[in-house]
């Protein structure tokens, strides 16, 4: 079965640490041991992993992509988001997170995060537990 998380971002470019609400689908669901799958079905967003505890290194990596791919370019895409549609494809767009004792398993400074490139938007995940 697969379950669904809603996300509303309030920029354009955003990092949402989700962790909280994954493991409270994890606990809903009375997982204890597996595999949780994140996917994100948008061409514009991403799912990552990364440090959670340094709200700077999420501005980090943002102005690095921004840098990387800037919003105005000569891009062929007209519809002013092509920038959005590359920093996802550089991002990706799932994750994958061992579950022990009904808890995600991340690293200390780990959390989740749902990038946001062309918001604000309501968004969705796509939680799957195998």
């Amino acid at each position: 079965m697969v379950r669904h998380l809603n996300v509303k971002t309030k920029s354009r470019n955003e990092f949402v640490d989700i962790t909280d609400i994954v493991q409270e689908a994890v606990k809903d669901a009375g997982v204890t041991k597996g595999i949780c799958f994140l996917y994100v079905p948008h061409t514009t967003a991403g799912i990552t992993i990364n440090e959670g505890a340094d709200p700077s290194v999420q501005r980090d990596i943002m102005n690095a992509l921004s840098r990387l791919v800037p919003h105005e370019m000569n891009y062929s895409h007209r519809e002013g988001n092509a920038d959005a549609h590359i920093k996802s494809t550089l991002v990706g767009n799932s994750v994958n997170v061992v579950i022990d004792e009904g808890k995600l398993v991340l690293g200390t400074w780990q959390a989740i995060f749902f990038c946001e490139f062309d918001g604000p938007r309501h968004r969705r995940i796509a939680v799957k537990f195998l």
